[in-house]
């Protein structure tokens, strides 16, 4: 990685400072950047999301998607981790964590809505940042391509069932206006304009198409932190007024993501699968989609509930925790090379 690259989490550390701060002094500026959502995605945030994956997904050619099928085993592990364990394993922590060992420091009258919360966290996959993710540890960008758009696909009727029985109640409101558009605006959009971009640039010779690519390549991190800092502008009230409660919340967050990504990374060891699959299958089976969670969150409990705040944490986590797992993928890849490599 280069300079910029390998300090990232320097960065990173300093767009959360800023975000928060600038969210103190100019609160009315960013309630306007707010408002300016369609189903509840934001527009600015999702623009932002476009500048970070497009030059990624212009890597992509799609004649090529067929060298997806090598890797149904990273595939597998994927999907296994995402819907058979994560849910289930956030669950559990939120049990423990919620229900037992913070319990004497939290609002008692929160305690369903905050277990809620984490559930609702868990049960999405991520989408957009992914790319990001697996462009970091040098991932086979068909193999994410693929199993993000798997994950969108299950999403769209394994989501509310399963929420519904991990919170025990008969129905769960499902905002289906953003779960449409975010798949639209974060993976449908971003991908018709990579691939008619990338048609146009390839007409002027491959040349061309590598000058340009080395051109935009610094866009992504650069939106990256841009995404960040408004981030955590739009949600640096909740984080000044309560730190103390989004720390304990963070901390099944914090344990479920590493125990997810090292199980998926140690499971594809296992299989023989390449590591140009099996970083990036780490990193998307344990990041989750917090847009969603967010909104639903808000659906079913309320904006002042504890499963509101909550969704704070989901932020907060997200991307230095990913980021965490993508420096211990890259320092592992020679070990993980010491294992029997396949498909």
């Amino acid at each position: 990685m280069n300079l910029f690259e390998r300090y990232l989490t320097v960065w990173v550390g300093l767009c959360i400072i800023i975000g928060v701060l600038l969210g103190q002094f100019l609160p009315g500026v960013f309630q306007v950047v707010a408002s300016l959502e369609v189903a509840r995605v934001n527009i600015p945030v999702g623009v932002l999301v476009w500048v970070m994956i497009i030059p990624m997904l212009l890597k992509i050619d799609f004649g090529a998607l067929h060298q997806v099928r090598k890797h149904s085993r990273g595939i597998g592990v994927t999907l296994l981790i995402n819907w058979g364990v994560k849910p289930f394993s956030m669950a559990f922590l939120g049990w423990v964590f919620i229900r037992h060992v913070f319990a004497d420091y939290l609002p008692q009258d929160q305690l369903d809505s905050y277990i809620a919360r984490l559930i609702l966290l868990a049960a999405a996959p991520c989408t957009a940042m992914v790319f990001v993710w697996s462009n970091l540890v040098k991932g086979d960008p068909y193999f994410t391509l693929s199993q993000v758009a798997l994950n969108d696909a299950i999403m769209i009727f394994a989501f509310a069932p399963l929420v519904a029985l991990l919170l025990g109640v008969a129905s769960i409101a499902v905002p289906w206006d953003t779960l449409f558009v975010s798949v639209l605006f974060y993976i449908v959009i971003p991908v018709i304009i990579a691939q008619l971009l990338r048609r146009r640039l390839l007409a002027n010779g491959e040349g061309e198409f590598k000058r340009t690519m080395e051109r935009i390549a610094p866009l992504s991190m650069g939106a990256l932190l841009l995404t960040l800092l408004l981030l955590f502008a739009l949600q640096g009230n909740a984080i000044v007024a309560q730190p103390l409660v989004i720390a304990m919340l963070a901390v099944p967050i914090l344990i479920q993501v590493l125990f997810n990504a090292g199980l998926a990374y140690s499971l594809n060891r296992r299989l023989g699968v390449a590591h140009c699959v099996a970083a990036p299958s780490a990193l998307i089976g344990a990041s989750n989609f917090f847009e969603l969670a967010v909104t639903t969150a808000i659906s079913l409990f309320g904006f002042q509930s504890g499963a509101a705040l909550a969704t704070v944490v989901g932020v907060l986590v997200e991307v230095p925790v990913m980021l965490l797992v993508v420096k211990i993928a890259n320092a592992t890849q020679n070990w993980y090379g010491l294992g029997k490599q396949g498909n």
